[in-house]
């Protein structure tokens, strides 16, 4: 028996035995000066596991008896992380080595984050959804403040460490409330216990945990740790936080919401509509002053994460597809954003400003027009991927019934527009500045950048046949 479980999880134990192995070999030599070499066997390393889950699962298989769960879902948001990861490392080597703030510790952190994101999409039980959890969250907490002779690094760790700690306590308080009314912390039997009618104490726990996922996924009114941790962090650690967290957090929502939660749907559905259109307007309306690029893509951040939970709302099976996609879409086009930014440098330093940008298009015009194509995409123009994205989100929308929240995500991604537009603007159309930016760059964020704004165009032919796999995905996990 306990070797069927083990079988199930060698994803998970592959990773966090590299983890632990590279980290004892890293006391006991140069430290260091082993760094640049970790990660990219990290990444390497992140790939092969992708490619492994992704072309080896098959079925649903259930470790532990269900507390663990390996279904198409579980598969489809594993290869999705694991590959944001993987590119985020490759992107913040360079950069790092350059700066002095490599250490040996950075990837392996980043690694057993990673274990704990795949714990996250496979928790078929409160328990193992906290573990997965709190294994995410110990790890980011110190990566955020990796550079420890940042005041602002520094200060980035221990806000997210306060308010993650406050998400994580209102989730416990949930979990717990949960399973004194349910009599079970497994999935299937909360399931059950809500089938018939659910009690008021369980509704509460819903609720409470559901805070404490907004928190995770930075969605309104839990989003104020966001725009000071995406500045403060390294830039490379602030690409990371936008893309596989976010990725593993929305994918347990959706496992918990469905698979424990899934007879009461009209109940979670006013909560995530209620998160959605608060996420949407702040996102769109908080960007709009912001000259610091990174505290630019936090508030986008805060706003995609609306349209993905308005995909989640819908509580249908073309909702959970919805959502994939979009997520899908939207990991691509951060990647290519923050190869951008860590581009972004005037006599070697690093420049967030996007001031800095005016007339850089008459410097680089190849990666003016990248980032004119990713841009676009954010903000949903069509015939780019991003606005197939949200139209995958808005669709879910009506078909759940939820036409007002699809006219207010349309109202809400015009005003986001112009942000984004004010960029491209700056780019094409500034004015003549003495503080230029540095031509030329990391040849590895010039192929990202152009990868992911390739992607957005050539994706409108079939969405490179991640609709099907979204669907069949969505369709294990609601049943």
């Amino acid at each position: 028996m306990i070797q069927a479980d083990l079988t199930i999880i060698i994803p998970e134990i592959v990773i966090a035995v590299y983890a632990m192995v590279a980290l004892v070999g890293a006391v006991y030599t140069g430290k260091d000066e082993l760094a640049g070499v970790l990660t990219w066997v990290t990444a390497g390393l992140f790939v092969l596991t992708g490619f492994w889950i992704g072309t080896s699962g098959e079925g649903t298989n259930l470790a532990f008896g269900g507390m663990f769960v390996d279904d198409g879902f579980a598969r489809f948001a594993k290869v999705l992380l694991l590959l944001s990861a993987a590119a985020v490392l490759m992107m913040s080597q360079g950069y790092m080595a350059a700066r002095g703030i490599l250490r040996f510790e950075y990837p392996l952190l980043i690694a057993l984050a990673v274990v704990g994101m795949m714990m996250m999409v496979s928790a078929g039980d409160l328990m193992s959804l906290y573990m997965g959890l709190e294994l995410q969250s110990l790890a980011l907490y110190v990566v955020a403040s990796i550079r420890r002779d940042s005041v602002k690094s520094t200060e980035a760790g221990l806000k997210y460490f306060v308010l993650g700690a406050l998400s994580s306590g209102l989730l416990l308080y949930g979990a717990s409330l949960t399973y004194g009314y349910a009599g079970t912390t497994l999935f299937a039997g909360i399931i059950q216990a809500t089938g018939d009618e659910v009690s008021l104490g369980l509704l509460f726990g819903l609720v409470f945990m559901a805070c404490g996922f907004a928190f995770k996924v930075s969605a309104v009114p839990f989003h104020m740790w966001t725009p000071d941790v995406y500045e403060g962090s390294p830039t490379p650690v602030t690409a990371f936080f936008a893309t596989a967290p976010k990725v593993a957090a929305m994918a347990l929502f959706a496992r918990l919401l469905h698979d424990a939660f899934g007879s009461v749907v009209s109940d979670w559905q006013q909560i995530l509509a209620f998160l959605s259109f608060l996420s949407m307007f702040l996102g769109a309306i908080g960007a709009i002053g912001q000259k610091n690029f990174k505290r630019l893509m936090a508030y986008s951040s805060i706003a995609h994460m609306g349209y993905a939970l308005m995909g989640l709302a819908s509580g249908t099976v073309f909702g959970v597809q919805a959502m994939l996609i979009y997520m899908a879409i939207y990991v691509t086009m951060n990647v290519g954003t923050f190869a951008f930014i860590l581009s972004m440098e005037k006599d070697g330093q690093p420049v967030v400003s996007i001031d800095s940008l005016h007339l850089y298009s008459r410097r680089e015009p190849g990666r003016a027009l990248a980032m004119l194509i990713l841009l676009f995409s954010l903000a949903g123009v069509p015939p780019l991927v991003g606005f197939f994205g949200k139209l995958y989100v808005l669709r879910a929308a009506v078909e759940g019934d939820l036409v007002w929240l699809a006219v207010a995500g349309v109202i809400a991604s015009v005003i986001g527009a112009f942000y984004y537009l004010r960029i491209v603007y700056y780019m094409y159309f500034g004015e003549e500045r003495d503080d230029q930016l540095d031509k030329g760059g990391s040849p590895v964020l010039y192929g990202f950048l152009m990868v992911s704004a390739a992607a957005m165009l050539i994706g409108v032919v079939n969405l490179f046949g991640i609709e099907a796999v979204a669907e069949a995905a969505a369709a294990t996990l609601v049943n």
